[in-house]
């Protein structure tokens, strides 16, 4: 593993790990603010607990989970997936800055807005990254380019073979023929 991705990734989950927390142990002060969120995606995702807080527990515990894994490179990728899953929500109730009256408020939550927006781009910079091994898709792609390979030369293969099965076919055949026409 590099050094960038040894120190980058627990930077990054960090401050997933530290609010995840958070919300975890006291999810009764995150649950009014993620109210005007967490309430319509409820009504779709019939899956998710019914009360606010146990919702916000629940984000809590996955950013928690998936911010270990990340940090500690145990299937990064798809633990950057899962924190940047719960960061959507959380920014969208949390840093409504297009709301705020007060324009020093109104800058503050623009601040933090932004920075969620900066760590969602880290965290799918993360989800692709594949840590110098080569991506799924350009395996797909040489695998196939392989099979395609391995179809010529076994079509070549096959009419050389073919090639020299008339070639000495002809030659067999004539004297075949000759021997059919002398006397027994």
């Amino acid at each position: 593993m590099s050094l960038l991705r040894l120190v980058g990734r627990p930077l990054l989950a960090s401050m997933f790990v530290s609010g995840g927390l958070g919300s975890l142990r006291a999810p009764e002060q995150v649950a009014p603010t993620a109210e005007s969120v967490v309430r319509p995606i409820t009504d779709r995702v019939t899956v998710l607990p019914d009360r606010t807080e146990e919702v916000v527990r629940l984000s809590g515990a996955v950013q928690v989970a998936a911010g270990l894994m990340l940090a500690t490179g145990r299937v990064p990728r798809v633990a950057a997936l899962a924190v940047a899953a719960t960061l959507v929500p959380t920014t969208l109730a949390a840093h409504r800055f297009w709301e705020a009256e007060d324009p020093d408020e109104r800058a503050q939550q623009r601040i933090h807005f932004l920075k969620n927006m900066s760590m969602l781009g880290g965290l799918m910079i993360a989800a692709a990254d594949t840590g110098g091994s080569p991506s799924l898709a350009w395996r797909g792609r040489h695998a196939a380019r392989e099979v395609r390979r391995e179809a010529r030369h076994v079509r070549r293969e096959a009419r050389l073979v073919q090639r020299s099965v008339r070639a000495t076919a002809r030659p067999a055949a004539k004297a075949g023929a000759a021997r059919a026409r002398l006397p027994h």
